[in-house]
């Protein structure tokens, strides 16, 4: 009876990975199989598997309409992600770094601080923000778009939690060298956090591409929508272009999908751990 379930467990596992394979890769499949019907086709009630004809001009619609702007804002999302991600999360390695080896007067209450901007609902500091970055002038500008995205108090937090369990024994071999608290980050602390950064960094891109609302309010202009906000123009109140939007999602989503491809292993080994392998 043993040695049968010891045969049985690994289809058992095979089984399961397929059936959850099936189950991941069947909204890709959606999407795409409507990205390239018609109208008539997605609206039909007969259903089938893949269309007949499939209808490649949806793609190439959605960069020839002048009233769309789909390739400039996919190059402004790409732009403001590209920025934010980066940006966001070195600013966030460098707070936790600090919250974790400066010992400096206060630094307990700054940190409960941090610890509070978590528990604040977004909606609430929405108003505030908008009228802070208008008044600067930034509707209508990337920078306005970029700027609020910068501080991630939940990487700062992770990143604290990882510089803690850092060897307190190799920072000092630095201090013999000479090296102070900038040194000791910039040569020793960030270069020994990649898998940290490249799985905040990649969640913070997909964060950042994926923004609507703030990039909404902010890009009140077409020359400055995201992919996102270019998306909800195949929604509104008078039509609703299903072939567009759907061909829209699959070109918004390849570079998501790029970036999990590439970013899947330090993301997994960057939020599962928190500290040095042993």
């Amino acid at each position: 009876m043993t040695t049968l379930s010891k045969r049985l467990r690994p289809g058992a596992r095979g089984l399961l990975v397929g059936v959850l394979t099936v189950l991941f890769l069947t909204p890709f499949y959606l999407m795409l199989r409507n990205a390239l019907m018609d109208t008539k086709g997605l609206t039909s009630p007969e259903w089938t598997w893949w269309p007949a004809q499939m209808h490649w001009e949806n793609f190439t619609a959605l960069f020839s309409d002048p009233t769309l702007h789909m390739g400039q804002a996919l190059g402004n999302s790409l732009l403001i992600a590209g920025i934010t991600a980066p940006l966001s999360t070195l600013l966030a390695s460098a707070a936790g770094y600090a919250f974790a080896r400066i010992p400096v007067p206060g630094r307990g209450a700054m940190l409960a601080l941090v610890i509070a901007t978590l528990m604040i609902p977004g909606s609430v500091t929405f108003v505030p923000t908008f009228v802070v970055v208008g008044s600067m002038g930034g509707v209508n500008t990337l920078w306005g778009v970029i700027v609020p995205g910068l501080f991630n108090p939940f990487a700062v937090l992770l990143f604290r939690n990882f510089y803690l369990q850092f060897p307190a024994e190799i920072e000092e071999a630095g201090r013999l060298d000479g090296l102070g608290w900038l040194g000791l980050y910039r040569r020793i602390a960030l270069p020994s956090s990649g898998a940290m950064l490249a799985s905040l960094g990649a969640l913070a891109f997909i964060d950042s591409w994926n923004a609507f609302l703030w990039p909404l309010v902010i890009g009140q202009d077409p020359s400055s929508w995201t992919a996102q906000i270019a998306l909800s123009t195949f929604l509104t109140s008078q039509t609703i272009n299903l072939p567009g939007l759907f061909a829209g999602a699959v070109v918004t989503i390849a570079p998501l999908v790029a970036m999990f491809l590439i970013a899947q292993r330090y993301i997994v080994e960057g939020i599962a751990t928190t500290g040095l392998k042993g």
